[in-house]
């Protein structure tokens, strides 16, 4: 059992107390490099579909040490703020229980797992997304065109929807075909200037920050302790199992929902407080008196 006595339950304990600096530190790092070079980390830590020319196999790991964009100030700190406040709130109740070795692996497979469940969400979308684009291929139309557009483009951008405008107004144009094919291509897979510069495309979006681990941790304490009270808004008491509980259907609702612009990785969260399931269950099988 760990010793709860004054002096012994750290207020921030090791591990939770490093993963907020370097967090931190990562964010600022963004900023700088971001605003001062034009260099973008999430290009080389964010988490990336497979077949994106940006993935690279540390991403799994680092990614979950990166929040937001150097472009969008404000929301890079409401997300690393409330990650960073969780973690702290929840995360070191656990490390103080569970000590830091097993506080650290814990919040490192619950990243992990994340991130793999996002893959392969991702994967499956992009895979369907794919196959879309090949089936119009066969049969590039305007009306085929605008469809495409209408159920697989989140965000249209005015070529496309120029395009498509002008191809609807002038049925017979000779080359519009060809040119919807090459304007997709680019939506899906990026494309390259005349300056030689490349503009990434969908397949290439990056996934940033720590949510996966810290909805890990989320589940660990609901798990762990059930019946403890959260007050939800600082206002509504709330026992932990039921917070856990309502979290997690919500989480699931949005992502089967899929709604256009919601750019939160929301089976990744899912895929956090499922590998701590089955982390916790392991654990409690193994030794049943080290549980907690």
């Amino acid at each position: 059992m760990t010793d709860f006595r004054p002096g012994r339950f750290q207020v921030l304990p090791t591990v939770v107390k490093n993963i907020i600096i370097i967090n931190v530190i990562m964010v600022v790092a963004q900023y700088v490099l971001g605003t001062a070079l034009h260099i973008d980390l999430a290009d080389w830590l964010g988490l990336h579909y497979w077949g994106s020319h940006y993935f690279h196999w540390w991403q799994l790991v680092t990614h979950m040490f990166m929040h937001g964009s150097y472009n969008d100030v404000n929301a890079t700190v409401m997300h690393i703020f409330f990650n960073m406040f969780a973690l702290w709130m929840l995360g070191s109740i656990l490390e103080n229980v569970w000590g830091p070795k097993r506080f650290f692996i814990f919040y490192m497979v619950c990243g992990l797992g994340a991130a793999l469940c996002h893959l392969a969400v991702i994967g499956y979308q992009f895979q369907t997304l794919e196959h879309a684009f090949s089936v119009y291929q066969t049969s590039p139309t305007p009306d085929h065109f605008n469809l495409f557009i209408q159920q697989h483009v989140n965000f249209p951008t005015t070529g496309l929807t120029g395009l498509r405008d002008y191809w609807i107004s002038n049925p017979y144009c000779s080359n519009c075909a060809e040119l919807s094919k090459t304007a997709l291509n680019g939506y899906l897979h990026g494309i390259v200037d005349k300056n030689m510069i490349f503009h990434p495309g969908v397949f290439d979006e990056a996934t940033v920050g720590a949510s996966g681990a810290v909805f890990g941790v989320l589940f660990a304490f609901g798990y762990m302790f059930p019946d403890s009270v959260l007050l939800l808004f600082a206002i509504v008491p709330v026992k932990a199992k039921w917070f856990v509980a309502g979290y997690a259907i919500i989480e699931l609702y949005s992502g089967i929902k899929n709604t256009a612009g919601d750019n939160v990785a929301h089976f990744a969260h899912l895929g956090g407080m499922l590998f701590a399931f089955i982390l916790l269950r392991i654990w409690k099988k193994r030794n049943r008196n080290d549980y907690y």
